[in-house]
């Protein structure tokens, strides 16, 4: 059976905690899109771990973990990741990477960097981690596979045609320093040597194992709003962020998708540039801030503060939408403890009209949040491990959302451990 882990917001909704616990079960899991520009907490027996590229069932010895071809890939990050977890105790993990991923050029970080600085002030916010002119060179057909690292003549062919027309706007657009292929081409060989012995056709690997029952995760990378067709645009990723995109970034069939688990916080948070309706500011943000997630709000990859907001129906349901969503698993519930009273976004008011459907970016950017308050539980709710013991006003929260998402929240956690879930049986399952 093929699950998919995905985010119904901005990313950092908690995916990597709820693919960590679910691959206890699992026997394959599978990172489908996206690269090292944006990250999942990890917190388990071996520590608090911070994964970019690898999949977040690598703590486990009973499974085998995929780099899928759909995955932006930067080998030397993938490498040094390996080594900041078998560095700490962890055992070495079972890794295989698609023969057919690409890879994130040395180039394509330069790349990031020159065009953000030359926006200045209408920067996109990015990571700076290439993913944009990643994803730009491979639609315009001039990326590089993994496979072509072992391809010795032809390598160095389409490198110095690729590096001709990189050079061109380097000295007339932003004025930097020129590529030198020979460079270029000793720094793939090392790239080669790297991640050869990971590398296989792991589409047919896959095959072989759906025919064969296993259990297999697709693990998804930020949310729905940053999907480039459904989100934010253009303040979005550059590959989809969907659970439909699994089929195509692992290459399996679609219809073997048959359970997509879609994370949403408790509260709204988000970094980087782009429309938030829900957010909030001032003190009343930083105390969130402060208190959320497992040593607070920052990028797990950039380390930047989040933004904040309270959590935000509208955004929620149509991410939960978009992503097919057979379950929801609610992130950081134990965070709001400390509030009196708790806002949430039910509706936006668009030049004097309330809607409860998200809207297009241009009036999402003139959205006000209708907000309703609910009490708060003024307690700490770690260590509950069955739904019935949660306080009541707790309980009311999650089903006042529930109700206004209008997808079953099968999964509750309240902390940042892997034993810190509640399973429920939803009002809408039964």
């Amino acid at each position: 059976m093929v699950k998919a882990v995905v985010g119904a917001n901005w990313g950092d909704e908690g995916k990597g905690k709820i693919t960590d616990m679910l691959a206890r079960e699992a026997d394959i899991i599978i990172r489908f899109q996206g690269g090292a520009n944006a990250g999942h907490t990890i917190v388990n027996d071996y520590g608090k771990f911070a994964l970019h590229t690898l999949p977040s069932g690598v703590f486990y010895r009973h499974t085998t973990s995929i780099i899928g071809n759909g995955v932006a890939l930067n080998i030397p990050v993938f490498i040094n990741e390996i080594h900041s977890i078998t560095d700490r105790n962890v055992p070495m993990p079972n890794i295989l990477v698609s023969d057919r991923a690409q890879i994130v050029m040395p180039y394509h970080i330069l790349f990031d960097q020159y065009e953000e600085e030359r926006l200045g002030g209408k920067s996109f916010g990015s990571t700076k981690s290439g993913i944009a002119p990643f994803y730009s060179d491979k639609y315009a057909k001039i990326g590089f596979q993994v496979c072509e690292l072992f391809d010795g003549e032809g390598l160095k062919g389409k490198l110095a045609s690729v590096c001709e027309t990189k050079n061109v706007l380097l000295e007339h657009l932003y004025h930097k320093p020129l590529l030198d292929v020979e460079e270029l081409y000793a720094t793939l060989q090392e790239y080669r040597d790297m991640i050869a012995p990971f590398v296989c056709d792991t589409s047919a690997y896959l095959d072989k194992a759906i025919k064969e029952g296993k259990n297999i995760l697709l693990e998804g990378q930020l949310g729905t709003l940053k999907d480039p067709d459904h989100g934010i645009y253009p303040m979005v990723t550059s590959s989809s962020t969907l659970a439909a995109y699994g089929a195509i970034g692992a290459g399996i069939p679609p219809y073997e998708i048959r359970q997509v688990v879609t994370v949403c916080k408790a509260y709204s948070s988000a970094v980087g540039a782009g429309a938030f309706v829900s957010e909030i500011f001032g003190e009343e943000a930083e105390e969130l801030r402060r208190r959320g997630g497992d040593g607070g709000e920052y990028g797990a990859t950039t380390g930047r503060p989040r933004r904040m907001g309270w959590f935000d129906c509208v955004a929620s349901r149509y991410g939960c939408r978009l992503q097919g969503t057979t379950d929801v698993a609610f992130t950081v519930l134990d965070v709001l403890g400390y509030l009196d009273e708790i806002p949430v976004c039910t509706g936006y008011e668009v030049d004097g009209t309330v809607t409860e459907d998200f809207p297009v970016t241009w009036k999402l950017e003139k959205a006000k949040p209708v907000l309703e308050t609910l009490p708060g539980w003024k307690c700490d709710i770690r260590g509950i491990r069955k739904y019935e013991e949660l306080p009541e006003n707790c309980r009311k929260y999650i089903e006042f959302v529930e109700a206004h998402i209008g997808y079953p929240i099968t999964m509750v956690s309240n902390g940042p451990g892997r034993e810190d879930i509640i399973y429920r049986q939803s009002a809408l399952c039964r």
